[in-house]
């Protein structure tokens, strides 16, 4: 059991064009980040291709004319299963799961949705976070070198940090890369950045990555 007793995962829900759920997804702190086409949730809202929503009631939703791939974080109970969604044109498949330690399980939290952008060659300097993630590669390629190992993702993949591990990052040399991320983070730090380099040289060099929000909301866990 986690020492929150709660786990972070990510889904990746296909639906055709027009197609809609045969139920809603139930309550859960989640966010849906819109991969590819459009969707619309129960209550109106529409969601174009990069863009996401944050809601933690049931929510409803159906495949703009185009259809949609929704990449879909939620903050679960440590115990529980993988929530598929269902319906003619749906298919839902379960892309990473993780416990989560940290943050504070006694303090106030939020769930930030957020992409992080390199241009060719770009790189992350040695840095840590101050809340544990899943990140899922939307263009590029990407290196990821954290405790003693060197692991390169390629579009659709995922995977996690657990924040005070210091993380180097390596995008590609032949293209801009681009992920996208979930983390879960003290709610003192809404609106502000969560990363902390690890070698005070590295402070005040250029950094190549550039940030692009979509939520940052607060939580009840």
């Amino acid at each position: 059991m986690s020492a929150t007793g709660y786990l972070l995962r990510q889904m990746v829900d296909r639906l055709e064009p027009g197609a809609t759920l045969a139920e809603p997804l139930p309550p859960l702190n989640r966010v849906l980040y819109c991969h590819r086409g459009s969707f619309e949730t129960g209550e109106g809202v529409r969601c174009a291709e990069d863009s996401a929503w944050y809601g933690a009631s049931e929510v409803h939703l159906t495949a703009g004319p185009d259809g949609a791939v929704i990449w879909r974080w939620e903050l679960a109970p440590d115990d529980s299963e993988a929530i598929r969604a269902q319906g003619d044109g749906v298919t839902s498949t379960e892309n990473m799961a993780a416990p989560l330690d940290g943050p504070d399980p006694g303090s106030e939290w939020i769930m930030r949705c957020d992409s992080v952008k390199f241009p060719i060659g770009g790189n992350a300097l040695t840095h840590t976070h101050q809340g544990p993630g899943i990140r899922c590669l939307k263009q590029g390629q990407i290196r990821i070198d954290t405790r003693g190992k060197s692991t390169h993702y390629l579009p659709g993949q995922a995977w996690f940090e657990p924040g005070p591990d210091p993380v180097y990052a390596q995008a590609s040399e032949l293209e801009c890369t681009r992920f996208v991320r979930v983390m879960i983070l003290p709610a003192d730090l809404r609106g502000k950045s969560s990363i902390q380099y690890v070698n005070p040289e590295d402070l005040e060099k250029p950094k190549s990555q550039r940030y692009t929000g979509y939520v940052d909301e607060p939580i009840e866990h």
